[in-house]
């Protein structure tokens, strides 16, 4: 029997009815304004759509090329609702939203079912949506992809590094990460630390990134251990705030998007 995780914020963070979501994610990509080469690596926000949809179909919108190409995708997200240490995957066979079901990547999970740092924890997934949230942009860009879904708890850099160079492959396979930035200030102080956190990231320098500055720094730091080993160049396709988007500006989140090529 095939064991499905159904969605757990569609309705809240992006909308359950699969026209309203297809039109939606498809506006946002529609007016995104980027151009380049299709990239290996992404990190993206995992907001509600209002607030972070056009940040991260900044990026998404660069796979357009690789629709029919990319079919692995690894998304790397933070554990908000369940205490965990090293990553956690799920142990259903697919994952739902309103545009259909995704595979999880069975093949793919063995490369990694031996490391110590992962774990199968339905808990840490259940109600989880920094990784949810990214489907129906995939669903959207993509055309067939199996998934290796990862929530990541606490770990160091080289731990999530191990897990991604197993995972890394060919151009078939996308790295995604799943991240917010600076959460609750207000609007000018959220742009300084954000700017300071994309420099950072540039410059693939994971020291420089600390807890207040990105939800999901432990994600996005195993990623930055791993470019600067292979000589990646990362670039800011996009940084603003819910300031921007369609929040008040005394206390923002901010939201960025990178590539790695």
């Amino acid at each position: 029997m095939t064991a499905v995780r159904r969605p757990a914020v569609a309705g809240m963070f992006y909308p359950a009815e699969r026209s309203r979501l297809q039109a939606m994610v498809g506006e946002f990509l529609s007016d995104a304004h980027t151009s380049g080469s299709v990239p290996k690596a992404i990190i993206a926000p995992h907001a509600g759509y209002i607030y972070s949809g056009p940040v991260a179909a900044s990026a998404y919108a660069l796979l357009a090329p690789a629709r029919e190409s990319i079919t692995r995708v690894v998304l790397l997200g933070p554990a908000h609702r369940a205490p965990l240490r090293g990553l956690a995957l799920p142990s259903a066979d697919r994952l739902a939203t309103p545009l259909g079901e995704v595979p999880v990547d069975k093949d793919a999970i063995a490369k990694i079912a031996g490391l110590s740092q992962v774990q199968v924890m339905d808990e840490a997934h259940s109600e989880e949506h920094s990784l949810e949230v990214h489907l129906p942009f995939l669903q959207t860009v993509l055309d067939h992809f199996s998934l290796v879904p990862l929530a990541v708890g606490k770990a160091e850099p080289e731990e999530v590094g191990e897990v991604l160079e197993r995972l890394w492959d060919g151009p078939e396979t996308l790295i995604v990460i799943s991240s917010d930035l600076s959460h609750y200030h207000d609007y000018d102080t959220a742009r300084r630390l954000d700017s300071a956190t994309s420099r950072a990231i540039e410059q693939l320098r994971p020291d420089d990134i600390g807890y207040e500055q990105a939800c999901g720094r432990i994600p996005i730091n195993g990623l930055l251990h791993v470019a600067r080993k292979r000589g990646m160049k990362a670039k800011t396709v996009d940084l603003r705030s819910s300031g921007d988007t369609a929040g008040p500006r005394d206390q923002v989140v901010g939201y960025g998007a990178y590539v790695f090529v």
